[in-house]
């Protein structure tokens, strides 16, 4: 997807992102306490990059939990951004923050970040070098320890409707038809690089890490921690 387009997408989408998210709560809380254990060896004043940070939830919770912790939310949409500020501000947290409206190439390297999350983002970037350079571009902004978070929307090809079945009646509450099955494949064969896990997770490694290691799956969504390989 163009990046216009996306940023058009997510600001259309950013009153209403959140409560997409209430029918898969289990799905996001599994992810959220993946993180914080793949997070919880970082010293108490950690600093966290969110890529993609969308309306702020891994931000929200990881804040509760490390009060000593800073974020720097990147994101592409205003929209989505104001709604992040907005939870911040509302969960007390957002004198910790650094909003950065924005690509991630966009941010300008400074001190390095102990963990990076990036969620459901990388899928978006159809190309398979500038997804290579995305990671790239986060571990270029890490510690030599550093480690990230990543989970993206993956399936092998003999397993992909098996997958969108179950992620459509995970995310939707209801049976695939076969229309909506048609539908579906028709939208993420436009919008997302749905690829086997196993190419996703090179991908992730030729952009600076070590072998990254897959830690959840539901449906289609994928999860991976990976740390940042030596230079």
């Amino acid at each position: 997807m163009q990046q216009d387009d996306l940023i058009t997408v997510f600001d259309q989408q950013a009153a209403t992102y959140d409560a997409s998210w209430e029918r898969m709560t289990a799905v996001r809380g599994a992810l959220d306490l993946l993180l914080y254990v793949t997070f919880t060896t970082f010293p108490p004043d950690a600093r966290i990059l969110c890529i993609g940070a969308g309306t702020g939830m891994e931000m929200t919770h990881l804040a509760a939990l490390h009060p000593g912790w800073r974020f720097t939310a990147v994101e592409p949409s205003a929209a989505m951004l104001q709604v992040c500020r907005q939870r911040a501000e509302r969960e007390g947290f957002a004198e910790r923050c650094t909003f950065h409206e924005g690509f991630l190439s966009s941010l300008p390297l400074a001190e390095p970040f102990h963990g990076a999350t990036c969620l459901l983002v990388s899928q978006f970037v159809l190309d398979p070098a500038e997804r290579v350079g995305l990671f790239a571009d986060i571990a270029d902004r890490l510690h030599p320890s550093g480690r990230l978070f990543s989970a993206d929307l993956a399936a092998p090809p003999d397993a992909f409707d098996t997958l969108l079945r179950t992620w459509y009646g995970l995310s939707t509450g209801t049976i695939a038809t076969d229309e909506s099955m048609k539908r579906a494949r028709a939208m993420y064969a436009k919008a997302v690089a749905i690829l086997p896990p196993a190419t996703v997770a090179d991908l992730i490694t030729a952009g600076g890490f070590r072998e990254p290691v897959q830690v959840f799956q539901a449906g289609l969504l994928h999860a991976w921690t990976a740390d940042r390989s030596a230079r």
